[in-house]
């Protein structure tokens, strides 16, 4: 393990914010990191795990214990089954899945970070979430202190949720197991209406993997959520805030606060949700309540390509980031009656 001292953490995140560690371990097999995990566990000290750095919102002044890099590596495709370390880079399995001509994640192309926080947030994206094709998750259990696989029934997967999100400090994913299709190189039922309009097709039908590979990074490149290091806004955590999903007075309220708002002929984005719930955009609130692309005048701003991601303009710290959360949240709150929850993972800060 490679062990480092008033380590930057900035660099390790896609915001490139927050200040450093006071340690830094980076580990690149599993018995590595049950190895500093139980370290850290046994003598009390802090733990902050890191990916790909895709979800984290570090405070400005970093963090008082040590954080954990995952960087192990491992892709073993068999038949239709797919098994991934938790350090590998995401975007670069979804790559190699379609490739072997195996359908079921082709939608997440693109997507930031690594395979071992995609059960966390339950990553999702055009349609597909991991939830459908993961079988189990093998992860370290800091309370039982053993290597346990767990079954996808007992994840506890909603939207962009987990047991393991529900429980931060007793899970570390050491590896992610999914189940994929061969579909004669066709892709998996295409869902989403803004993808299947980019490829010609009805909701419903199959297209060529790879094309609809290339057609998903695309719609995310217009959008700035393909990493590029040149872009400024894409130096964010993608969508900031995940959609509201409302009770039926809830959205009750919400549609009466849009028409007296907006006018009666305006009809926000609604979706169905569990238990009868409705999951509406959260970047159509952000727009409708006043905060259009590339809003702000500062260090950090929203992107000027989509509304739900707040981006480093270059020069900005995390109190920078978080007052434009905040203005953002009060805003739609005002407007909307609607409070937004960061999708984000906030170390030593809160909006």
């Amino acid at each position: 393990m490679q062990e480092l001292h008033d380590a930057p953490l900035a660099p390790l995140t896609t915001f490139r914010l927050g200040g450093p560690a006071a340690r830094l371990v980076t580990a690149t097999t599993d018995d590595e990191v049950i190895a500093a995990v139980r370290e850290a566990d046994d003598a009390g000290t802090p733990l902050l795990i890191i990916g790909g750095g895709s979800n984290l919102v570090i405070g400005d002044k970093g963090f008082d214990g040590t954080a954990l890099r995952i960087a192990t590596r491992g892709c073993t495709l068999d038949g239709t089954s797919l098994e991934l370390a938790a350090g590998e880079v995401w975007s670069d399995a979804v790559a190699r899945a379609v490739e072997a001509g195996l359908a079921g994640i082709e939608c997440l192309a693109g997507v930031p970070g690594s395979a071992g926080a995609t059960p966390i947030q339950n990553v999702g994206a055009y349609g597909q979430e991991v939830a459908g094709t993961i079988t189990e998750v093998v992860a370290y259990d800091r309370a039982t202190r053993e290597r346990v696989t767990i079954p996808n029934a007992d994840c506890g997967f909603s939207y962009r949720h987990s047991r393991f999100k529900a429980h931060p400090e007793r899970w570390v994913v050491l590896s992610v197991r999914f189940a994929l299709e061969d579909a004669g190189g066709l892709s998996a039922p295409v869902r989403y209406a803004e993808t299947a309009r980019a490829l010609g097709v009805g909701p419903g039908d199959r297209a060529p993997l790879a094309t609809v590979r290339e057609t998903v990074l695309a719609l995310r490149a217009g959008k700035g959520m393909v990493l590029d290091p040149d872009d400024h806004d894409t130096w964010s955590a993608g969508s900031f805030f995940t959609n509201p999903v409302l009770g039926a007075e809830e959205y009750a309220d919400f549609l009466a606060r849009v028409h007296a708002r907006l006018g009666d002929g305006v009809a926000p984005p609604a979706y169905p949700a569990e238990d009868g719930r409705t999951k509406t955009s959260a970047a159509w609130l952000i727009d409708k309540a006043g905060f259009t692309k590339g809003y702000g005048s500062g260090p950090a701003r929203i992107s000027t390509k989509h509304t739900l991601a707040l981006t480093n303009r270059g020069e900005a710290t995390t109190e920078d980031l978080l007052a434009l959360a905040r203005e953002v949240v009060t805003g739609v709150r005002e407007a909307f009656g609607v409070t937004l929850v960061n999708e984000p993972v906030t170390v030593g800060v809160s909006l």
